[in-house]
C-alpha cells in the first residue's frame, strides 16, 4: 500500500507493507463445536453458532468489552475464552433473563440460554416427555409430521418438516 501525504507543496511518499499494517488474524476459530470464519465481523461470526443470533452476540460482545468492528480472527485466546464465558452464563454478567432463549425449564425451573449442542439435547427431551404424556404436537415430532396445522394429504411428501 502506499500513502502519499502533502506537505509545503512536496508530494512525499511513504510505502506501508501490507504485512506491518495488518495484525496477525487467524482464519478459523472453533467454538462451541462450530468452526467459525475469521474473517467475519465479531457479531455476524458469532452468529454462526446455533442458538446465537445477531442481537444476543452484540450483548455478549458490549458485556466483554470489545469492539463490534473487530473481526473474528483479531480475537487474543483471552477474548476468546471470555466470549466463552460469557455465553455459557449471561445472567452472571448482566443479559436479562427475558432475553435467553430457554425460559424456567421443565425439570428445575432455572432460565439459561441453549447453544449449539444443547438445543439438540433439549429438543431430544421435550419430544420423550411429550410422547410419555401423549402430547399431540410431541408425538407428530415424532413421526416426523408436519405439527402447524398444515395440509399433508398432497403437499409436502418429500420435504422435512417445520418445528
Amino acid at each position: 500500500a502506499v500513502v502519499s501525504t502533502q506537505s509545503t507543496g512536496m508530494d512525499t511518499t511513504k510505502h506501508i507493507s501490507v504485512k506491518e499494517s495488518k495484525k496477525e488474524t487467524l482464519h478459523m476459530i472453533r467454538m462451541f463445536n462450530t468452526n467459525i470464519d475469521g474473517r467475519l465481523q465479531i457479531i455476524k461470526a458469532l452468529g454462526t453458532v446455533r442458538g446465537v443470533n445477531d442481537r444476543f452476540a452484540y450483548a455478549v460482545i458490549t458485556k466483554a468489552g470489545i469492539s463490534s468492528q473487530k473481526r473474528a480472527g483479531e480475537l487474543s485466546e483471552e477474548e476468546q475464552k471470555h466470549l466463552v464465558k460469557i455465553m455459557s452464563a449471561p445472567l452472571d454478567f448482566g443479559i436479562p433473563a427475558w432475553f435467553l432463549n430457554h425460559q424456567k425449564d421443565f425439570t428445575d425451573g432455572t432460565t439459561s440460554h441453549l447453544i449449539s449442542n444443547q438445543i439438540d439435547t433439549n429438543f431430544r427431551f421435550l419430544v420423550e416427555r411429550g410422547r410419555k404424556t401423549k402430547h399431540l404436537r410431541q408425538c407428530r415430532l415424532a413421526a416426523g409430521l408436519k405439527v402447524r396445522g398444515q395440509r399433508t394429504k398432497s403437499n409436502g411428501r418429500n420435504t422435512s418438516k417445520v418445528s
